[in-house]
């Protein structure tokens, strides 16, 4: 299932969650223009999961809808690659990569078997929308969106941090 979401302009609001059939099929609740706070709910107005970055930290981490841990995502480093690292509960590690200046990444897991791709998308009057296709019976849709959304919040982090040096 091809899911698509979007970041707001200023980090705040409520974004809509489509299937490729332009139905909801959920929302994103992004708390806080001040912070990157998420809440993901489904089709059912159920919250699903919910992610921030914990207290002075990189790590995104990521929780079930009754607050429970699922997993942490953290950037890593590496050579003409965008690489992050989600580690599960009790689910494993995931890779999620992208080449230099690609929009495209790929999300696998410790094996190296490709179970979800996502890409961002030009328009939608954003720079922080995306399109999720995820093939994994070991993690939820909601929970990859949670994931994504992480990241990008993680790349802004780091947009930011290089932006402040440079001026």
């Amino acid at each position: 299932m091809n899911l698509y979401f979007r970041d707001n302009f200023f980090n705040a609001g409520v974004t809509d969650i489509l299937n490729t059939e332009e139905e909801k099929v959920g929302h994103l609740d992004l708390k806080s223009t001040f912070g990157s706070a998420i809440d993901v709910y489904g089709q059912d107005g159920q919250l699903k999961c919910g992610g921030r970055f914990s207290n002075f930290s990189e790590k995104w981490k990521v929780a079930g809808a009754d607050g429970g841990q699922l997993g942490v995502l953290r950037s890593r480093f590496a050579f003409f690659t965008q690489k992050y690292t989600y580690e599960t509960e009790g689910r494993g590690s995931y890779d999620i990569l992208s080449p230099a200046f690609s929009r495209e990444y790929s999300i696998s897991d410790e094996s190296g078997v490709l179970v979800a791709s996502f890409q961002k998308v030009k328009g939608w009057f954003s720079s922080g929308a995306f399109v999720l296709d995820n093939q994994s019976e070991d993690l939820d849709v909601y929970e990859l969106v949670a994931v994504i959304m992480g990241m990008h919040a993680i790349q802004k982090r780091h947009n930011n941090s290089s932006d402040s040096v440079h001026h």
